[in-house]
């Protein structure tokens, strides 16, 4: 996902992370009450993932937050409504959780037109806008 996605669009980012940290990162996540990790497998293939947090309430944002963290799915397995099913995992997750519905975000670059549509079709809608500049 980093090189197809970030990888392609963010010069920023470490497309090596998977490697050199996602084993770790995502091993202390399978037993965090506020972290979801879910695989989707297409004949013992894992073909698919999604992560997502809880954040606590806080003084500025009093409600409980989930976070799509990072999602994906196999480009040849894009049309079987796994990304959507995935999507309804985690809300259902955070509904249980305790996060108020509207209160599920994602992030997506501006230029990922498709994760854009689907994250829409999945009940997102935009809020904020990050604007960024070369220094």
């Amino acid at each position: 996902m980093f090189a197809e996605d970030a990888g392609t669009r963010d010069p920023s980012i470490n497309i090596d992370w998977p490697r050199q940290h996602g084993p770790q990162r995502f091993a202390t996540g399978i037993d965090d009450p506020n972290r979801l990790l879910l695989v989707a497998d297409c004949d013992g293939e894992v073909v698919g993932h999604l992560v997502g947090a809880l954040r606590d309430t806080s003084a500025m944002q009093p409600v409980k937050v989930a976070t799509l963290v990072s999602m994906y799915v196999q480009p040849a397995f894009r049309r079987g409504r796994i990304g959507g099913r995935l999507v309804a995992e985690f809300i259902g997750w955070a509904k249980d959780a305790g996060a108020e519905a509207e209160a599920a975000e994602v992030t997506a670059y501006s230029s990922n037109t498709e994760a854009i549509r689907f994250y829409e079709r999945n009940g997102f809608a935009p809020q904020s806008v990050t604007l960024q500049t070369s220094l």
